[in-house]
């Protein structure tokens, strides 16, 4: 009996920014499956299939099951392997391809924001402290607790390091940028910032030191299944 979207067999609600789709398309090309190969498997409409690949929302259990059988994977794989899983851990991928990213990609990739690391050294040794940045006129911008640590490698060389991972598929890229930690000190520019580009650090509370880093030497690989 197939399956739909009113299945009544455990609706699991799916975020919407979730990339359950592009995992279950990127595993079904791998496999070298087509869409009715694998709603054959899963035993499902192939038009429900086509639904789930293109968008996020309710998916039921018993269609993700399905889905995890039929592409040879877990649940947990399909919904990301879980976020405490230390990274890393899934099936080795097959046939794997390591590229250079070229400059115009890893910029790009840089643009869309997010968490990345600022890599500094310190007295004690080397520190590596995440962020929240976004991409502003070509420089990494983010904001720090004023005395604290990270806001101690203002005037320093530092590097800046973000990843995207994919543990169920074993693929992913990463991004190193190095440039001199800069203070933004005047208070139009901090304004225009916070109104346009505010990376909105996670950690909340006094963080009204702002930093840049504008970027000097920018490299970027990815891994891929190469089959």
């Amino acid at each position: 009996m197939g399956t739909d979207p009113g299945d009544e067999a455990g609706p699991c609600q799916v975020s919407p920014d979730s990339d359950l789709g592009r995992r279950v398309a990127g595993r079904r090309q791998e496999l070298g499956l087509t869409r009715d190969d694998v709603a054959g498997r899963a035993r499902m409409d192939p038009g429900y299939l086509e639904y789930v690949e293109s968008q996020a929302g309710a998916v039921s259990l018993e269609a993700l099951t399905g889905l995890a059988d039929a592409l040879g994977l877990t649940v947990s794989d399909l919904l990301g392997a879980g976020t405490e899983r230390p990274p890393g851990k899934g099936p080795l991928a097959r046939g794997p391809v390591l590229e250079q990213l070229p400059p115009a990609e890893c910029e790009e990739k840089l643009a869309a924001g997010g968490v990345g690391r600022v890599v500094f050294s310190t007295p004690a040794g080397p520190e590596a402290v995440p962020v929240n940045f976004r991409l502003v006129d070509d420089a990494i911008v983010f904001r720090t607790t004023a005395g604290g640590t990270l806001a101690g490698a203002v005037g320093s060389d530092v590097a800046f390091e973000v990843d995207r991972i994919d543990d169920a598929r074993s693929e992913g890229w990463s991004i190193l940028a190095r440039g001199v930690a800069q203070p933004v000190v005047d208070p139009e520019e901090q304004r225009r910032l916070r109104d346009t580009a505010d990376p909105h650090p996670w950690a909340g509370g006094g963080r009204d030191t702002w930093v840049r880093i504008p970027l000097g030497t920018v490299t970027g690989r990815r891994i891929r299944s190469g089959l």
